[in-house]
């Protein structure tokens, strides 16, 4: 039987006359991986806070079991100045270094750099290094806020894989919608003060909750066409002697009409992008082209070609040099060798983590946008275009008379990246956009781009987005930048099976490489292993595929039995349909797995 670890009772949560809990509550088990979600200031992060005991509630009450070893990841940074990253893994968990070394390898953490110093490593690679410590602590329920920012795709996957086989429960607010999806089996949503959590996925939940007000709003509609009719009927005849019993019993009826109450919606968030001019031919070219500092070059003998219009992602592991391309290509490097050239009359906007630095902090937010606007080209932009793209980035009503000095990071971020949209520049340069954004601001900024007419070169770890922008791939990998031959799908999934590879033991890997070279590395006896592994997975997929046929089937049987009469609560078919929902997900997620070992093992017909 699952047991309750944290008990959440009549939480109240409020800066000033902002509730950001309001009698809110919830049951948390040791069997749950939940994935957080709600827009930015909705409360996800106090809660967190609140749970950990970082933060005080107004009054409420959270209980915890005494079976509870809770562990979080640390936003802020726990090393000492000169700490190697084995040592800090020692001191901070009080474990031996094998112990630490063995799970430091799981993320990729091994040999020589066990051994540097954690100042000299990327953002990347230190969140690596504090997810070990995290985990050394032996804890059984994980709290993580956002975790994935900074992390390059491949230590991501290794997360992933590392979180699906973990045996406790966790708790992981994120923006990245496919990283909950693959990660977490139940939702928590903070909306409105109120806490909600689903027993399904986060593609489940928005469906449920989506299902939930088309109904309610269907129950409304036909109550509100009961209620013109009885009291159409009332006032016809409450004053005739014959009909005036009748009047009076449909007048208590009208009393007793009910309609169900619908929150609000929350806004929804759209982006339009100033539109900018348009032209053909090369936008960037690069000859020979060295990237680096003084003391070492990054990459070198660069020649791309970019065509005006493209929408470039930058991909690669941290620490390979992203960044320092983008810093290249924006003139803030200069290059190392050969000749970097861009377009006839280009300007560029450049988004990046420096740039928050140098913004006025006496200016407003209003004040910001309207410069930002005005440097350029065209006619004035109207006021209420600057505070429309201000809303889309949740800077609404006074808002937009604060002061930058008052914004907190993730709002200055917030702010740099609506300016720069303001800018019409004909080039976006973009390090990491997608942090400090919930997923429905990502996903709203991902449709604006994709239909932008503008060349965009960005980075980004967040699948849905790169996916919904990316026209061309540019990789930086072991001192080379390429344009990328594939797809996106076909580089993550490159990605995926190199960081399947790379957590094998050394003896599998050597095995799963003579696979992938062919039938000729393998003997006959091995061949036949491999024969009978195929075989087994084949019908294991025709298992799935059987079950997940019933189960969609039962799902579109749940759905029109409730659809029938929405007036009634039918708590059997919801708690049923949780129930299918989550089983539906998990099976296909089997189905995929299958599909890919299937092809790790014959990868000519997979």
């Amino acid at each position: 039987m699952p047991k309750t670890l944290l008990q959440l009772s009549n939480l109240h949560k409020s800066y000033g006359a902002n509730a950001i809990l309001d009698d809110a509550g919830a049951a948390i088990c040791d069997d749950h991986k939940i994935g957080v979600i709600g827009r930015n200031g909705a409360g996800k992060s106090t809660l967190c806070r609140i749970i950990l005991g970082e933060e005080e509630l107004d009054s409420g009450r959270i209980s915890k079991h005494a079976d509870l070893r809770l562990s979080y990841l640390e936003q802020k940074d726990p090393f000492k100045p000169g700490e190697t990253v084995l040592g800090f893994l020692m001191r901070y968990s009080g474990k031996e270094d094998w112990q630490c070394g063995k799970l430091a390898g799981r993320f990729m953490l091994k040999n020589d750099l066990l051994e540097r110093q954690i100042a000299s490593l990327s953002g990347g690679f230190q969140t690596r290094v504090k997810l070990c410590a995290m985990l050394l602590r032996d804890p059984n329920f994980l709290i993580l806020d956002e975790p994935t920012n900074y992390l390059d795709l491949k230590t991501l996957v290794l997360l992933e894989n590392f979180l699906a086989d973990y045996e406790g429960g966790f708790m992981i607010v994120s923006h990245d919608r496919e990283f909950l999806k693959k990660t977490c089996s139940s939702t928590l949503e903070v909306e409105n003060g109120r806490i909600v959590l689903y027993p399904g996925n986060v593609e489940a939940y928005l469906g449920y909750k989506t299902e939930q007000r088309v109904q309610a709003e269907a129950v409304n509609a036909n109550m509100e066409i009961r209620r013109k009719q009885l009291q159409t009927f009332v006032d016809k005849n409450k004053a005739k002697a014959s009909k005036a019993t009748q009047a009076a019993s449909k007048a208590k009826m009208l009393d007793r009409l009910q309609t169900i109450a619908i929150d609000n919606p929350l806004s929804s968030v759209t982006i339009t992008m100033p539109a900018v001019e348009t032209r053909k031919g090369t936008a960037l070219r690069l000859t020979g082209l060295g990237i680096g500092y003084a003391e070492r070059t990054i990459a070198g003998g660069i020649d791309l070609e970019i065509e005006r219009g493209r929408h470039v992602a930058v991909l690669g592991d941290n620490g390979q040099g992203k960044t320092t391309f983008l810093n290249t290509i924006a003139g803030v490097l200069k290059p190392r060798a050969g000749e970097l050239k861009w377009g006839h009359e280009i300007r560029i906007g450049y988004y990046a983590q420096h740039v928050f630095g140098a913004m006025d902090p006496q200016q407003t937010v209003q004040r910001y946008l309207e410069k930002a606007a005005s440097s350029g080209p065209g006619p004035t932009t109207p006021t209420q275009v600057i505070l429309n793209m201000a809303g889309s980035f949740l800077f609404r009503g006074d808002d937009v008379l604060k002061k930058i000095d008052v914004l907190s990071g993730g709002e200055r971020a917030r702010l740099c990246l609506a300016g720069l949209l303001l800018a019409k520049c004909p080039v976006l340069l973009l390090d990491e956009p997608t942090n400090h954004l919930d997923f429905e601001t990502v996903e709203a900024l991902a449709t604006a781009l994709k239909d932008y007419n503008g060349t965009v070169f960005f980075t980004s770890h967040d699948r849905t987005f790169v996916s919904v922008v990316a026209t061309q791939i540019i990789e930086v990998k072991d001192g080379k930048v390429e344009l990328y031959p594939d797809d996106y799908a076909a580089y993550v999934y490159r990605i995926q099976q190199e960081a399947r590879l790379d957590a094998q033991p050394a003896a599998k890997r050597a095995d799963a490489v003579g696979v992938q070279g062919g039938k000729s590395a393998l003997d006959p006896a091995a061949r036949r292993e491999r024969q009978d592994k195929l075989s087994k997975a084949r019908n294991r997929l025709k298992t799935v595929e059987r079950t997940v046929a019933a189960l969609d089937g039962e799902k579109k049987s749940l759905l029109a039995r409730m659809a029938q009469d929405p007036t009634r609560y039918d708590a059997d078919a919801t708690a049923r349909l949780a129930v299918v929902a989550a089983q539906l997900d998990q099976e296909e997620a089997a189905w995929l797995t299958l599909n890919e070992e299937i092809e790790s093992l014959d990868p000519q017909n997979g």
